[in-house]
């Protein structure tokens, strides 16, 4: 069969609403400076979108070093991957501040989180290890387990006792078939970004006084976020020192490209020489290194903008389940709120939300979460106001009313 013939007639999950949501529930245009409110269609919005968490993206300050950074070595610089000719000082140097940040002893920078993740997991294991992954984990962990050659177990979401015993399927299965080769490689997150809950890493680090493996956390939505300083989950529970390998984007609270990774020195000089998304990828340009030096300083020096972030994370999230809205069980800045309905009626409630609240959100169903059940995902930044929040929760109620009397149907 020909390949295009079967590619025009198959469509995935998305695709098969293209035609019906392309430009406006797929693939919008939002226009205007990183902020609050935004343009959509035309008309202001206010936005809750966009994940910059700190609202550092639109900062006099950030702009500024963006801009100098640009002027004085374009986006060419340096060119080539890192091990070839794409080396810097300034590529070190931040490296080891954000390694210091998370309290590890060494890190590395990634041209992309998500390219990343995925080698990142292709480098740490062999066909003789284990993966052992949260069912819900993002779509870059599961590309890099599925890119594995070796065994991998999956637990429930957040399941500590499918954990166990996923964890002890692992361990029979290396003392059986591995040979003393192979070890276990445990995955998960530390804010999970669809429905804004906490992987439970207390208890899943308590694991290792039963089992032997190491844990690797993509805390993409937890740094800058969570934890007193803002250095991640493992922060927030205390349980910093007994991650493994620690992962963090600068696509959500720095308001950047790139991310990195972190742990003991002698992992980060072995993936140093064995990710091949960085080994044959051009290095970040440096206008994207300098900015995220001056995005890391705010954070660490700033804490205003995490405690405004919070405090609007707090009125929105109190307001709405005040309203009697099911947020689910989010502990973190990502504000889920769950109704009941179809693709079809979402398209109707976004629709309205936009074009007649004037509330910028994104829509959520199957198969992301059960048939049945629409969701629609806020997310709070620093730079929103008590103002948006009320306005909001008062458009919420509206649609709520009339999603009872059938108005979407």
């Amino acid at each position: 069969m020909d390949i295009f013939k079967k590619l025009d007639t198959s469509k995935t999950d998305l695709g098969k609403f293209q035609a019906s949501v392309h430009g406006y529930m797929t693939f919008p245009k939002l226009e205007g400076e990183i902020g609050p409110v935004m343009k959509f269609n035309g008309k202001d919005v206010i936005t809750w979108s966009v994940n910059n968490y700190l609202g550092l993206g639109n900062t006099p300050e950030v702009r500024k070093v963006d801009a100098d950074a640009a002027a004085k070595y374009g986006m060419a610089y340096p060119m080539g991957a890192r091990m070839m000719t794409g080396n810097t000082k300034y590529h070190e140097d931040l490296e080891q501040k954000l390694a210091d940040f998370v309290s590890k002893e060494s890190g590395y920078l990634l041209n992309y989180g998500y390219q990343g993740m995925v080698s990142i997991i292709d480098s740490l294991v062999d066909r003789n290890d284990v993966i052992v992954y949260d069912s819900d984990s993002h779509a870059c962990i599961l590309d890099g387990a599925r890119l594995h050659m070796g065994k991998r177990f999956v637990f429930k979401h957040n399941d500590m006792e499918s954990l166990d015993k996923q964890l002890a399927h692992a361990t029979k299965y290396l003392k059986n078939n591995a040979n003393d080769k192979g070890g276990i490689l445990v995955i998960t997150e530390g804010v999970f970004g669809m429905e804004g809950d906490l992987g439970n890493l207390k208890a899943i680090t308590d694991f290792k006084d039963k089992y032997e493996f190491r844990i690797f956390i993509d805390d993409a939505h937890g740094i800058g976020t969570m934890g007193k300083t803002g250095a991640g989950t493992g922060e927030h529970f205390g349980v910093q020192d007994k991650i493994d390998i620690y992962f963090g984007t600068f696509a959500k609270a720095f308001a950047g490209i790139g991310g990195f990774v972190a742990s003991n020195k002698s992992i980060i000089d072995y993936l140093r020489y064995t990710m091949r998304s960085q080994i044959f990828a051009k290095s970040l340009p440096m206008p994207m290194v300098m900015g995220a030096f001056q995005r890391l300083k705010m954070l660490k020096d700033e804490p205003q903008h995490k405690n405004k972030l919070w405090d609007i994370v707090n009125s929105l999230q109190k307001g709405l389940r005040d309203e009697g809205f099911n947020l689910g069980v989010t502990e973190s800045p990502v504000t889920p709120v769950f109704f009941d309905g179809n693709a079809e009626m979402v398209i109707e409630i976004t629709k309205d939300l936009r074009e007649n609240y004037g509330i910028f959100c994104s829509a959520v169903v199957y198969p992301v979460i059960p048939k049945g059940k629409i969701m629609l995902r806020l997310i709070p930044t620093a730079s929103h106001t008590q103002e948006h929040v009320d306005k909001t929760i008062a458009a919420f109620s509206e649609i709520k009313v009339k999603l009872a009397e059938g108005k979407y149907a």
